[in-house]
């Protein structure tokens, strides 16, 4: 991660929030306007940020996942689906049934990234093809279950979209959560928390672990490890996995931390925005996580125009319109992946099937 990035990084953040704090600062105190830009961009960057872990595990290796916007739709309607059923049907207190919902996301992730890892390592798929068909089986399999189970009569449900068991609560950092003004940004939920842990802990295992090293050196040069007697193979396939877990997680966050229900497409293309994340983070974990803030920002731009809509003066009520500001994510997009900010390095084999 050079100083340009970071540079970009850090100045798209000031504009977004100075922003929020030209147009609602005459009403509201600056500091207040800043703490819940911060507190809200860090929350609506967890899937992005795990979305872009999945992506570092996967290529990393030297497979390309592309089905990261899969794996995290499946994973929110399966999670969904698990909690409610949990809550609904067998009578289970909320909390419990949430968290079983999580580990259902997760293992949901797990297995696509399993189905990935046969498709690109066993079968030696085009991984953009394997990534694709992830893809469209996610949207169509959480689609069809989705009316089938809850909008049809006769089913387990009855036809009526049952009562979610709501969101996963917050957690208070302590001593940091009761800091006046700023401790609102160390309130955060378990999965926007355990995303910033696996930043730390994804960083660590690349970098200073011998599996870091084995997966670096299949992703760069896998004859090499090959002659070492690495299992190039065992290595894909166990980081492949590992990343459609953590997409799962990223999954989970949707409709059980976020929203407590499930819409069709509701991901909203997240998983290439993560992609986009960990492409101009240069493939590490703590550059991924700027890139994913920086996107956040930009959604939080708009969360926080709307929360603060009746201090925005009505020269700038035009920001309040969603088609306006919700384009930023996605024009941001397309500027980092135009490589304007500077070209980045993939792994040598990223993409590249290896025949023994």
């Amino acid at each position: 991660m050079d100083w340009r990035r970071l540079g970009f990084i850090g100045l798209i953040i000031v504009i977004l929030i100075g922003a929020v704090v030209l147009v609602g600062g005459a009403k509201v105190s600056p500091p207040v306007i800043v703490v819940s830009m911060l507190a809200t961009t860090i929350a609506v960057a967890t899937p992005l940020t795990l979305g872009a872990l999945c992506g570092i595990y996967c290529e990393r290796a030297g497979v390309v996942n592309i089905g990261i916007e899969g794996m995290m739709l499946a994973s929110a309607f399966f999670g969904w689906f698990a909690a409610i059923y949990l809550n609904t049907i067998l009578g289970v207190t909320p909390l419990p049934s949430l968290l079983a919902g999580v580990l259902a996301a997760v293992l949901t992730g797990g297995l696509l990234g399993l189905l990935h890892a046969v498709l690109s390592v066993t079968y030696k798929v085009d991984q953009i093809i394997g990534g694709t068909v992830i893809n469209i089986l996610a949207i169509g399999i959480s689609g069809f279950l989705n009316r089938q189970l809850f909008f049809e009569r006769g089913s387990i449900f009855g036809g009526e979209v049952p009562h979610a068991p709501g969101v996963l609560p917050r957690l208070r950092i302590p001593l940091l959560a009761d800091l006046p003004v700023v401790g609102r940004i160390f309130e955060q939920q378990p999965i926007a928390v355990a995303a910033i842990v696996l930043v730390l802990l994804t960083h660590f295992i690349l970098f200073y672990t011998r599996w870091g090293l084995r997966t670096r050196a299949v992703g760069e040069h896998p004859r090499a490890a090959d002659t070492v007697g690495i299992n190039v193979s065992r290595v894909r396939y166990a980081n492949v996995i590992i990343g459609g877990l953590i997409a799962g997680l990223g999954g989970a966050y949707f409709t059980l931390e976020s929203v407590p229900s499930f819409e069709p497409l509701m991901t909203n293309g997240r998983g290439f925005i993560a992609l986009a994340a960990m492409i101009f983070g240069n493939w590490s974990p703590f550059g991924a996580w700027a890139a994913a803030l920086v996107f956040g920002a930009a959604q939080a731009l708009q969360i926080n125009l709307q929360f603060f809509r009746e201090q925005i003066p009505p020269q700038w009520a035009f920001l309040q319109q969603a088609y306006i500001v919700g384009l930023i994510p996605y024009l941001l997009t397309m500027v980092i992946l135009t490589g304007i900010i500077g070209r980045t390095t993939p792994p040598a084999a990223d993409g590249v099937p290896y025949e023994k």
